[in-house]
């Protein structure tokens, strides 16, 4: 089992920057694909980056540029930076890990994006 924990959501004004950390449970990490999800309300839940054990990242259209994964094995950490906040960044961000066989997922830390 793994244990997810996001912090720092909260509000930010469009423009502006925010800062997602999730930390895991297990020293395993370094062999889990870590990923950042969002979910709107009435939408689905929708990919926003995620980030190889080989550290390579990809990112959906919508945040390419804007936004930046990254992990620290050691530290058992992703984070995931967003600059140049839209409003329809607003949603509820979810952390996940993959290890090929199972996805875990974090509780989720709301992002608000209005002036």
């Amino acid at each position: 089992q793994v244990q997810l924990v996001e912090s720092g959501g909260g509000l930010a004004q469009p423009g502006g920057s925010l800062r997602l950390s999730c930390a895991a449970s297990r020293s395993i990490f370094s062999s889990f694909v870590m990923g950042w999800y969002r979910q709107a309300p009435g939408k689905q839940r929708d990919l926003v980056a995620h980030i190889t054990t080989g550290a390579a990242a990809a990112y959906s259209d919508s945040v390419k540029g804007r936004f930046t994964i990254s992990r620290d094995n050691a530290k058992n950490t992703v984070h995931l930076q967003m600059n140049s906040l839209k409003p329809e960044d607003t949603a509820i961000y979810y952390c996940s890990a993959w290890n090929g066989r199972n996805t875990y997922w974090g509780q989720g830390t709301q992002v608000t994006v209005s002036s």
